[in-house]
């Protein structure tokens, strides 16, 4: 992990015009941290076999998987059997893909199927679903239907966070619990904080900012994130939060919530970065910024804007939510003195 971090820190270095150390290191379980997985479908008709496996890099080709030791162990252990009851389906060869997910209140499974199921294949799926108690999704890419369950749901901090499968969620939540923490303890929040949470996704960050603050604004590309982020600011009785949708690629000084006095504002964008919303972070003129970046390359100009404009960087971690992989994400805190 420290070695990851290396570029990371020569980056900002660069952007701040002096030597940067990374923090800490937010980093959970090697071994069984992934709550989630898509894997491929494909039935062989000389060998009359479905084929059920991850792809490997670079290629459409599939490889067949029984076992997945960065998979969390429960949906891991669904491997072997769901193989079995998929292939013994009439649809064998007329599935898409699935994908598996751990929500704190079980295991879930979404089946993407091209041609309308069969009352038969139906009940082998709802009776394998019922013996493993798994929630279970039918995906016709039309609609996706729930046959089994409740509403799945995860905790980010002390907030419970509905979703739907198809919605964004970290796939590492010993990592993303952490990350929440760490940045509610950086914007250090008071009662009387306004917050602007930035490509705030379903309100991982949003929801359980707004417990400690006055008031906290959401906004987010993505108009399914924004309709399940104000249904948990809803469910959690959070009167106080508000989102809303908006690409913020594009010019945000005519939205309704850029004029409202921040002074304190997160950002966790994609790959991309922020340099759309950067100049108006800047405008808001808040006390503390959080920025969390997958991207050190976007995160090192973007920082360039913040610092540019008297911001200091005061704390840098590095968050490792894929072990055994070069991938890298970070936290910064900026602070205005």
């Amino acid at each position: 992990s420290a070695s990851k971090a290396e570029p990371l820190s020569r980056m900002l270095g660069q952007a701040a015009q002096r030597a940067v150390a990374v923090d800490e290191i937010l980093a959970g379980p090697a071994w069984g941290y992934r709550r989630r997985a898509r894997l491929g479908l494909q039935w062989q008709p000389k060998t009359r076999e479905l084929l059920m496996g991850f792809r490997q890099e670079a290629s459409n080709d599939l490889v067949a998987i029984r076992v997945c030791p960065i998979l969390a162990p429960e949906l891991e252990a669904l491997l072997p059997p769901l193989r079995d009851c998929l292939s013994a389906l009439k649809a064998a060869s007329r599935l898409g893909h699935l994908e598996l997910v751990l929500a704190d209140n079980g295991p879930l499974m979404v089946l993407r199927h091209l041609d309308a199921l069969h009352a038969d294949d139906r009940e082998k799926l709802e009776r394998f679903s019922h013996e493993q108690k798994l929630m279970l999704f039918l995906d016709d890419g039309e609609r996706l239907e729930q046959v089994r369950g409740e509403e799945p749901f995860y905790h980010s901090g002390e907030v419970r966070l509905t979703f739907s499968p198809q919605d964004f969620i970290q796939v590492n939540d010993a990592v993303n619990q952490q990350m929440v923490a760490q940045a509610i303890a950086w914007l250090d929040l008071r009662p009387e904080d306004r917050v602007l949470d930035l490509f705030c996704g379903m309100g991982n960050f949003t929801i359980p900012v707004g417990k400690c603050v006055q008031n906290a604004v959401g906004v987010e590309g993505v108009a399914a994130l924004v309709r399940q982020a104000a249904y948990n600011a809803q469910l959690n009785n959070l009167k106080n939060v508000r989102f809303f949708q908006h690409n913020l690629e594009e010019d945000v000084t005519r939205q309704p919530w850029a004029a409202q006095g921040f002074n304190k504002v997160l950002l966790d964008p994609a790959r991309a970065g922020a340099a759309g919303v950067m100049a108006h972070v800047v405008k808001l003129a808040p006390e503390r910024v959080v920025y969390v970046s997958c991207n050190p390359t976007t995160l090192a100009r973007d920082s360039q804007t913040l610092l540019s404009a008297g911001y200091h960087l005061e704390r840098v971690a590095m968050l490792d939510m894929f072990p055994h992989t070069r991938h890298l994400e970070s936290m910064v805190l900026f602070s205005k003195t």
